[in-house]
Parts: C-alpha cells; structure tokens; sequence
C-alpha cells in the first residue's frame, strides 16, 4: 500500500503539483474520511432511488432511440419524463433537449405559468445575475417586464435568515408565483437546505395557497436524499450540464412538478395547441438516461471535492463559504481570495488540471449576462457543464471564486492542489516547498 502511496505523490509531481502542496493535502483528506463516509451514504440511498424509478418505468434499450423531425411518440423522452417525475416525486416532468440550459429552463417556467397583469416575488433576495434580463431587473428585449408581469424582491436578513414579516407583506393578490433559487449563485450568502425551503414554502402557503412556488434547483440535485418537490414545491427546475445530467448529458434541461404547472411550460417550450407531444429526441435519449443514472455518484464525488476545497483554503486563512464544517445543500464552494491576482491564479489552476484544454490560460473577460467581467475555468467534455471541474468568479471585491463539480472526487481533488499550485507560486500564501 505504501508502494502505491508513493508513487502516486510521484505521479502527483510529474503533474505539477510539488511535494509540499501534496502532503498538506494528504492531511486534509485523512481528516475527512468519517465526512465522506456520510456522503457516499446519501449517493447510495439516491442511486436506488434512480434504479427504483428506472425500473418502475420499465426502461429498456428501445428507450434509447432516436427520434427526428416533431418528435411524435418518442416512447424513450416520454418515459424518460416519467422516470424523472418518479425520481423527484412530482406528477409530470418536461426533459427536453430544447431547453439550452438553467436559465432556459427557468424562463420557459416563469414565462409559461405568468400573465401579464401577474406579480413575480423572489423571497431570498436578487436571484442569479442571468435572471436579471429575464426579470426586466436589467432592460432587455422579451423581458418579463416587457409582457407586463410585475417583480418584487424580500431580501435575507443580515444574518441570512429568511424575512418572514416583510415576506407576509410582499405577498399581495397580484402575486402569482415565487421563485426561490436554492443555491447561492455569485452571493455570499447560504445555500438553503430543503429543510429551509420547505419551511418557507410552508409559510407562503398558509398566506396565499394558490400561489405557484417554483424553486431553481441547479446545483443541488443528488445532495441530500430529499428534493424541494419533497416539500411542498409546486416546480422544480434545473439543468442536464449540471448535477442531474451525471456529466454525461450534452445539452438539456428539466421542469418538474404539478401537470397544470408542467403542461404550461411545455406549451411556452413548443406552442400553444402542441405542449409536450412534440421535441425529438435526436439521439441522445441514451446520454440522458445514462446521466441521470450516474449523477447521484458523481454528484457525490463534487462534493467532496467542495468540502475538501473548503477545508483546504480555510486552514489557509480564506473566508469560505460554507465553512469547512457545515452541512452541504449543494456542489458550489466558494472563496474570498481578497485580491485579483489570486482569482486568476485559482482560475488557473483548476484549467491546468482540465483532462480538456489544460493549455490554455484563461482570462477575465465581459461574458453576457453578468455586470463585471467574468473568469471561467472549465476544461470540459461539454461545453459550460458545470458539473465537471469548474471555477469561476466575478472580478469584483471580494473577489470571490466559486468552485464546483468534478466528476469523479479524484479529479476534484486534483483541482484544488492544483489552484494551491499556482496560489503559491503567486505569492497568494506561503512557500511549502
């Protein structure tokens, strides 16, 4: 075992990372074997939750095939849809090729199921920056705001918490939907566990039980061993390039939860008069499939390699969050670098460890969408899938970084070494060597 040992710290500094870095990592890691422990628990229970649904809907290799043109009974999408209904406990699913990513997806959600003359209410705060063009928060062509559809916002408490005073008097006989993102996108606050939502959801409820209460869970599927549709969520949305799609999905996305809601969707996806009858498939029912079968491990693999992330750089002195103790709702880690230069030498390093363009040298840049320039590292099978190795960050104080996937814990592990690589050699903290 030791022979082993041994020749994977070779192996380890063949591939750039110096001895120092390696074995401050090696004590990391055997401080956390209890934690991980727990984890592959939960991607256990979730994996027989996959299989369970699977063979429920009795999926079978004819599931695989290709369908082109409308789409018409494309028996392996539609028991796919099943299969993901299953999965998250919900009445009807929407997993479409179609749908280009989260953002989409979330689009295709809002814009279905909202009228003008409609009220939007996000109770946790500004969402996601790429939500703001959606809204109208920023000016853009086919905006929310353009159709006449209202938007308010409550924001968290100083301490995180929900507001729950100032959400009783934001809901109003105009609101009609509340969308509450899961995950903590380019904030520093908490990401909420599904116990958190469901409180929430709870409490929006007991005010207003018609309101529709979508969640945005990307990042956050696979987790824990209950989703938001487990507590009370009328939607759920996410994307396949994320946790859901195992790494194995090429493009994608899903709706989930009550078929009123659902059908809407599908009706804004496609066309009034056609809804879900139409979408081919065009041959990658099988990467879906096999996606969604793979994605409680892998999830479970970004995880760890978040914890470790957090462990690693808050023994170093850098504000993360979550802390390297608290309990996880979803694959995202992020760190306060404090400075430009460390931001992009954190970028670096995860680039560097990339299996796909470690070449390359990425670059801060003024990506659509976002009110900063962007830099993004992702050396990936597919293109902006951020379940596999990622890192990206806005180039604004704090100068956060957020860190995410991996697709086996392995990889994730090698990331971060290597982002501590290139930390040091730009002088972000001290020499191990």
């Amino acid at each position: 075992m030791s022979d082993i040992s041994e020749t994977t710290k070779e192996m380890y500094k063949m591939m750039g990372i110096s001895p120092g870095i390696y074995e401050y990592g090696e004590k990391i890691v055997k401080g956390l074997e209890e934690r991980f422990k727990s984890i592959d628990l939960i991607a256990e229970y979730n994996q027989m939750k996959v299989i369970l649904a699977m063979q429920k809907n009795r999926v079978s290799e004819m599931h695989f095939q290709a369908s082109t043109g409308y789409g018409y009974n494309d028996a392996g999408r539609d028991t796919l849809e099943k299969v993901y209904a299953d999965i998250f406990h919900t009445e009807a699913a929407l997993v479409r090729t179609q749908i280009i990513c989260g953002t989409h997806a979330l689009n295709i959600a809002l814009s279905g199921n909202l009228r003008p003359g409609d009220e939007l209410l996000s109770p946790v705060g500004k969402p996601y920056d790429t939500m703001d063009e959606i809204i109208g928060i920023r000016p853009s062509m086919g905006s929310l705001a353009e159709y006449g559809v209202s938007y308010r916002q409550v924001d968290l408490l100083q301490n995180g918490d929900f507001d729950y005073e100032n959400i009783k008097n934001a809901i109003n006989e105009k609101t009609k939907l509340i969308t509450i993102q899961r995950s903590k996108g380019y904030a520093s606050r908490p990401t909420f566990s599904v116990k958190q939502i469901g409180e929430l959801i709870e409490f929006i409820k007991k005010i207003k039980p018609q309101v529709i209460c979508m969640v945005d869970n990307c990042y956050g599927e696979f987790v824990e061993t209950i989703e938001p549709s487990d507590v009370g969520a009328d939607l759920i949305v996410g994307s396949l390039i994320k946790n859901p799609g195992g790494g194995i999905a090429p493009c994608g996305g899903y709706i989930a939860g009550k078929t009123e809601y659902v059908n809407q969707a599908a009706f804004r996806l496609s066309s009034p008069g056609l809804g879900k009858e139409v979408g081919a498939s065009l041959g990658v029912n099988h990467s879906f499939y096999q996606g969604i079968f793979l994605a409680p491990t892998v999830v479970s693999g970004a995880v760890k390699g978040a914890i470790f992330a957090a462990n690693v750089y808050e023994s170093l002195g850098f504000k993360v969050i979550p802390n390297s103790t608290e309990s996880r709702h979803d694959i995202i880690q992020a760190v306060e670098l404090n400075s430009p230069e460390g931001l992009i030498a954190f970028c670096k390093g995860i680039q560097a460890a990339a299996p796909v363009d470690s070449y390359v040298t990425p670059e801060p840049w003024a990506m659509p969408g976002y009110d900063s320039d962007v830099i993004m590292a992702a050396g990936a099978f597919i293109q902006g899938s951020s379940i596999e190795l990622s890192a990206d960050g806005p180039l604004k104080e704090p100068y956060t970084v957020f860190f995410q996937g991996g697709l086996t814990w392995y990889h994730a592990k090698y990331g971060i070494l290597m982002s501590m690589q290139k930390m040091m050699e730009a002088s972000q903290f001290k020499d191990f060597s």
